[in-house]
């Protein structure tokens, strides 16, 4: 296994690690890392990896089977042999706009309170697909109430509870289609708010900012049409 840093500091942006394995790919497998896998329509992180006598630009990070975190290459390069001590990275631009968009659309799955049939986040924009059988009809008011919740700078903060407590309040679930991660039995949730002030709490293993008032200003998109039940609704970050 890996550990994972970004789980205890998402603004974490540099750690040394040691090199574990090397996939067959060409993958660096360490200890532990900074770098966000790929999964659950967040993408793995970018950046660069730093040894003794060599450096190498990293494209993403996947999660292997084993659990461990393969640090990908962007190109075919001389790789860090295993047990050499490395420094790792992070593309942090690229990775504050991933939160930023991460913890936007956790908004906007409360404006529009609706089950969630997919989802996906990029450095520019995100989306999330809904079961909605008919388009929204003010898209003025859902981009006000996004800009209001942005606005009052709610703190965002993670917890954790077992899979028998999460089983027992199914509501906290709003993907339909994807199972929450778990880790040695229990599930992390991310809370939007606090106390009777919560606004959104629900599971995520994806990395969030601290304050919603970080997010800065977003812009509904297109709402497109995806099957008989289904409506995509993008959400555009500005600068």
């Amino acid at each position: 296994m890996t550990r994972l840093l970004f789980r205890d500091d998402a603004y974490l942006q540099e750690c040394t690690a040691t090199v574990t394995a090397l996939t067959p790919e060409g993958g660096i497998v360490t200890d532990q890392t900074v770098f966000y896998a790929t999964g659950g329509g967040q993408p793995g992180d970018a950046g660069r990896i730093a040894w003794d006598g060599g450096e190498i630009e990293i494209a993403t990070a996947v999660k292997l089977d084993t659990g461990a975190i393969a640090h990908v290459p962007a190109e075919a390069a001389s790789l860090p042999h295993v047990g050499a001590g490395l420094r790792l990275s992070l593309d942090w631009a690229r990775r504050h706009r991933h939160m930023r968009i991460h913890t936007a659309l956790h908004l906007l799955s409360v404006v529009i309170p609706l089950p969630v049939t997919g989802g996906a986040v990029s450095a520019q924009k995100g989306r999330l697909d809904f079961d909605m059988p008919d388009a929204p009809e003010d898209r003025d008011a859902l981009e006000a109430q996004l800009a209001t919740l942005i606005e009052r700078d709610l703190p965002v903060a993670d917890e954790w509870i077992t899979e028998a407590e999460l089983l027992a309040k199914p509501e906290l679930v709003k993907t339909m289609a994807v199972k929450p991660p778990l880790v040695s039995g229990q599930v992390r949730l991310v809370r939007i708010g606090e106390g009777a002030e919560t606004v959104d709490l629900q599971p995520c293993g994806g990395t969030h900012v601290a304050r919603t008032g970080e997010i800065g200003r977003v812009v509904l998109g297109k709402i497109e049409k995806k099957g008989r039940q289904n409506r995509r609704v993008n959400l555009l970050l500005d600068p």
